[in-house]
Formats: C-alpha cells, sequence, structure tokens
C-alpha cells in the first residue's frame, strides 16, 4: 500500500504522540506509590504501545 506524503506525515505525527505517551505513563508508573495507580498507569503504556506498534505496522 502506498501512503501519500499528507498520510505519511499525519502518521509520522501520531507515532510521535504515542511515543509520548508511553513515555510520560512509564514515567508516571515509576513514581507512583500506589499499587493499583501505578498498574493502571503501565496498563494505559502499553496501550499506547500497542497503537504505536499498529501504526508502524502501516509503514512495513
Amino acid at each position: 500500500m502506498n501512503l501519500t506524503t499528507k498520510e505519511l506525515m499525519a502518521l509520522e505525527d501520531q507515532l510521535e504522540n504515542e511515543q509520548v505517551l508511553v513515555k510520560k505513563y512509564r514515567e508516571f508508573a515509576n513514581k507512583c506509590q500506589d499499587g493499583q495507580l501505578k498498574a493502571k498507569c503501565n496498563q494505559i503504556a502499553d496501550k499506547h504501545q500497542q497503537h504505536f506498534n499498529t501504526l508502524m505496522g502501516y509503514l512495513q
């Protein structure tokens, strides 16, 4: 599948957004003292990592 320049730019932007969210939620998890909150932050980070991986699949 060939993507247009506009589509590639949008995909790149979304990949960057997903990377930022993964990083932020991992940092939040590392700072959490509460086990449930830590687990939730890691769960959210995992979900954004899945989004990132799905988007990367469009480039392969």
